[in-house]
C-alpha cells in the first residue's frame, strides 16, 4: 500500500483517487476549492456531458493533439467504463445527438454526487480549501506535499498532479500544474485557450447577434489554404461567432490565429449545389414576381439574416424581382454560399471550455502516466498536452488518463 495524494479534485482527479483506492493505496486529494469538480459542475451548460458514447476508435479521431498517447488510456478505462460506474452510483446516463452521454436528469450535480459516494465508498480522504504550494522531491523521487494553510507538509510514496489547465479561472484552473511541473523539470508547450468563441473584424456580426443556425458548412482558411472545415450549429454574438462548429473550430486554427487574420466562410445552404439554389431561388421569385427584392426571400433565410443577404448581393432591396438579372442572382447565389468573415482573435480564458497546450507528452510515460522525469509523480487530465473538440471527448480524457494514473502506483 502506497500514500497517494492527487492535487486537484476534478474529472482526472476523482478518478485517480477512485482507480488508486480501489487498487488498495491510501489516498488524500487537496482541493483549494469549496467543493469537488467544480468544473464538471458548468461543463454541458450545467448539464455535464459526460462522454461520448462512439466507437473508441473514433474518440481517438476527435483528438486534437497527441491522439497517440492516448491509447493505453483510452484502451484501459473506456466510455463504455464510466457510464457503468456512474449507473453503478446512482447517476443513470443517456445518450443524444452525435453520441454525447448526459446524465438522465441533466444535472451535472448527479454526476458529482455519484463519485463522491464512490469516493466515500473507497475511503478516499477528501481535504477541501486545501491549497498546494509545492511538490517535494529528493533524489529524483517525489516525497510529498507543502500545504499553504498552516505551513504543513504531508508526506507521500506517490503525487498526481490533476489540476487542469487555465480555462475558466473562476473554477480553480489557475495553471498551478504547470508551475509544479516547471519547478521538477518538465517542460511545458505553449498554451492557447480553445473551445473558444471567435473576435470578428465585421459589425455584421453585431447586427446579427443571437441567431442561431443549424446546418451549416463552415471552412476557415489561411489565404487559400483551407485548416478547417465542418458541417453543425453556429452562433453570432456581439463579437463575432460562436457555437459547436466554431469552438471545434478553434482547437486547429488557434495557432494560425496567433499569426494573422484568417477567413472563415460559411456556406448558408450546404446541401445545395449553386445550381440547385439558383434553381431554388428562381422558383421563390417566381411566386414573388411582383414584389420588391427585399419581400422577397422570406421562405429561403431568417429575417435577421435577410438584410445582411441583400447588402452583400449588391441588389437594390427596392428593386423588383421580375427585373433582376441572371449576373445579380449569381451574386446573390454566392452570398449565401459563400458567406464570409474575418477572424482578428480567439476570446480569453474565461470562455474557453479547455486550455491548449501543457505539460509535453513526450516526457510522461504513456503506459502509466508516471513523469519520465521524477520518480512517483504522475499527471493525468488538462494539466497535460491533450485536448480534443467538443462533444465528451475531453472529459473522456480526464477519465481515462485519471485512471490509469491511479492504478499504475506500485504497492
Amino acid at each position: 500500500m502506497s500514500q497517494v495524494i492527487i492535487i486537484g479534485g476534478g474529472a482526472a482527479g476523482m478518478m485517480a483517487a477512485i482507480a488508486a483506492a480501489g487498487a488498495g493505496h491510501k489516498v488524500c486529494i487537496y482541493e483549494k476549492n469549496e467543493k469537488l469538480g467544480k468544473k464538471v459542475y458548468i461543463t454541458g451548460k450545467g448539464r455535464c456531458n459526460i462522454t461520448n458514447a462512439c466507437d473508441t476508435e473514433e474518440l481517438f479521431q476527435n483528438v486534437v493533439h497527441n491522439a497517440k498517447f492516448l491509447y493505453s488510456s483510452f484502451y484501459t478505462f473506456t466510455n463504455t467504463d464510466i457510464m457503468e460506474l456512474l449507473e453503478r452510483y446512482g447517476c443513470p446516463v443517456k445518450t443524444e445527438r452525435g453520441n454525447r452521454v448526459f446524465p438522465v436528469s441533466d444535472k451535472s450535480s448527479d454526476v458529482i454526487h455519484a463519485l463522491t459516494v464512490c469516493l466515500r465508498d473507497l475511503g478516499v480522504m477528501v481535504e477541501l480549501h486545501e491549497e498546494v504550494s509545492e511538490v517535494l522531491h529528493e533524489n529524483g523521487h517525489v516525497t510529498g506535499v507543502h500545504l499553504k494553510r498552516g505551513n504543513r507538509t504531508v508526506l507521500a510514496d506517490a503525487v498526481i498532479v490533476t489540476t487542469g489547465g487555465l480555462s475558466y479561472p473562476s473554477t480553480g484552473s489557475t495553471g498551478d500544474g504547470y508551475r509544479f511541473a516547471k519547478e521538477l523539470g518538465h517542460t511545458i508547450t505553449d498554451l492557447s485557450p480553445a473551445l473558444v468563441p471567435f473576435e470578428a473584424k465585421e459589425p455584421v456580426c453585431k447586427e446579427l447577434q443571437g441567431l442561431s443556425l443549424r446546418n451549416i458548412h463552415a471552412e476557415i482558411r489561411n489565404g487559400k489554404k483551407v485548416l478547417f472545415e465542418e458541417f453543425g450549429e453556429m452562433l453570432f454574438t456581439h463579437f463575432g461567432v460562436s457555437g459547436p462548429v466554431l469552438l471545434s473550430a478553434s482547437s486547429y486554427v488557434a495557432a494560425a490565429l496567433k499569426k494573422g487574420e484568417l477567413v472563415l466562410s460559411i456556406d448558408l445552404k450546404p446541401a445545395l449545389s449553386q445550381e440547385q439554389l439558383d434553381a431554388r431561388i428562381l422558383r421563390d421569385f417566381e411566386e414573388a414576381k411582383n414584389k420588391q427584392y427585399k419581400n422577397s426571400l422570406n421562405h429561403l433565410l431568417p429575417a435577421k439574416l435577410i438584410p445582411v443577404i441583400i447588402e452583400r448581393s449588391g441588389i437594390s432591396p427596392e428593386k423588383k424581382v421580375n427585373e433582376i438579372t441572371r449576373e445579380e442572382r449569381h451574386s446573390l447565389v454566392c452570398a449565401i454560399k459563400d458567406f464570409c468573415i474575418t477572424l482578428v482573435g480567439l476570446r480569453d480564458y474565461k470562455e474557453a471550455i479547455i486550455t491548449q497546450g501543457g505539460v509535453s507528452v513526450r516526457e510522461i510515460n504513456p503506459s502509466t502516466m508516471e513523469s519520465k522525469k521524477m520518480a512517483g509523480l504522475y499527471f493525468a487530465g488538462e494539466v497535460l498536452d491533450l485536448d480534443a473538440v467538443t462533444g465528451g471527448f475531453n472529459l473522456q480524457i480526464a477519465w481515462s488518463t485519471g485512471y490509469l494514473a491511479g492504478i499504475s502506483i506500485p504497492q
